[in-house]
């Protein structure tokens, strides 16, 4: 078996596939794994260079004629909340998250099935299995966890858990120099609390607590009306081909 190392990381290329964000459109990706005890030193390099994270796999787009796809990262300190956000936290203000190891279960696949159901119910993670989405979890060998948001109780404010029903959970790396929020899903019945808004503001804040600078969201798809709402959260920074530049 052929040694992952820091130092040395073996990269591969996929065969052309559709496009997932623009019509018409032939994607590849490049990839490596991520394993080992260096893995995690690995994740914030790659991160860093404008991969993503999927179980052990971290991979970034490789097509030969697009560049449409560009990673985008939250200037955390100087991130100031619109009055739309502060009315979503506002809004928000009976949830809290607790931080937990990645650890599934069947609570969150119970909701996870609920929600790619409601809003992705012909994307490519549709049919996945309790099994699948305990290996997206769990079958990692980097810095991760699990925030679980619930309903505050009247002890939240000491034991910083919630009580009832799990209404969000987002998946998250902890990088040297930011978190990255691997994949997030909620409660599709309250899409009227806009969760998806309030786990990426509240991402901003633990990130703010840490004293990490960045929030990593993943790549925004120029064309692509599903990720136009990533480009609300400024000031942000975009990799290209000169490194990481903000955004006017």
């Amino acid at each position: 078996m052929t040694r992952i190392t820091v130092e040395n990381p073996q990269f591969y290329l996929t065969a052309p596939a559709p496009c997932p964000y623009l019509a018409g459109r032939q994607e590849r990706k490049v990839f490596t794994h991520l394993v080992g005890d260096r893995a995690s030193a690995l994740n914030d390099i790659l991160t860093q260079g404008g991969f993503r994270r999927s179980q052990n796999i971290a991979y970034r787009p490789a097509c030969e004629a697009c560049r449409s796809c560009v990673s985008v990262r939250v200037v955390v300190d100087e991130f100031k909340p619109s009055k739309t956000f502060r009315r979503n936290v506002r809004d928000n203000a009976d949830l809290i998250g607790e931080e937990t190891s990645p650890a599934p279960s069947a609570e969150q696949y119970s909701l996870f099935r609920r929600y790619l159901d409601a809003r992705h119910g012909d994307g490519g993670m549709a049919d996945m299995t309790v099994l699948d989405y305990a290996m997206m979890v769990e079958d990692t060998h980097v810095d991760t966890m699990l925030v679980e948001y619930r309903r505050r109780g009247p002890d939240s404010f000491i034991t910083q858990r919630g009580e009832g029903e799990l209404i969000g959970v987002a998946l998250t790396d902890v990088l040297g120099d930011g978190l990255s929020m691997v994949y997030s899903f909620y409660d599709p019945d309250l899409t009227y609390r806009g969760l998806g808004t309030f786990m990426i503001l509240d991402h901003i804040r633990r990130a703010r607590q840490r004293a990490l600078p960045y929030l990593y969201l993943g790549y925004w798809v120029d064309g692509s009306s599903k990720m136009d709402y990533k480009a609300r959260y400024q000031p942000q920074e975009h990799l290209g081909p000169h490194g990481w530049t903000r955004t006017p």
